[in-house]
């Protein structure tokens, strides 16, 4: 989430830095904007912020989430109008034989816990139907989605 410069705090609330968020802040930091960005590991359920965001980022959260719409609601509440949006995720293959084949494909050398993840997590994701769905039920439907691959879909646009 991109957003005026937040004070980082120690916050029982808040989880350590993961890899990810490590990498994420020295690109910011290499890219002049530690000033304007702040990177946090939070339960997006509990995120508060001073004020609402320029962006909004969210990657292969949604499918961990029982209510996806609840996601939905929080990017609307956290993003300013005119906000920039940009959530992927994995789509949902047509079976588990396909759902199979694409663990086979992209995960054959992984060690198999993960493969078992990787697999649950597409027979977890949504579909482009059910994501336009959710879009529609939230009034968003003006964000754009896209398929770019075989296992991602990407909603992009910005918040009216």
């Amino acid at each position: 989430m991109i957003s005026p410069k937040l004070e980082p705090t120690n916050s029982s609330r808040r989880y350590p830095r993961s890899a990810t968020v490590s990498r994420a802040a020295e690109a910011v930091a290499e890219a002049g904007l530690a000033d304007n960005i702040t990177l946090c590991c939070e339960r997006f359920q509990t995120l508060a912020l001073p004020e609402q965001a320029d962006a909004v980022l969210s990657n292969s959260l949604l499918h961990h989430v029982p209510n996806p719409l609840q996601l939905w609601f929080h990017i609307k509440q956290w993003a300013k109008p005119g906000a920039c949006i940009l959530v992927m995720d994995l789509l949902r293959p047509e079976s588990p034989e396909a759902a199979q084949a694409l663990v086979d494909h992209y995960a054959s050398d992984e060690a198999p816990i993960l493969k078992r993840d990787f697999y649950n997590s597409l027979l977890a994701a949504f579909t482009e139907d059910e994501v336009a769905a959710q879009l529609a039920e939230l009034n968003l439907s003006r964000l754009l989605i896209d398929v770019p691959d075989d296992r991602h879909w990407v909603v992009g646009g910005v918040i009216p």
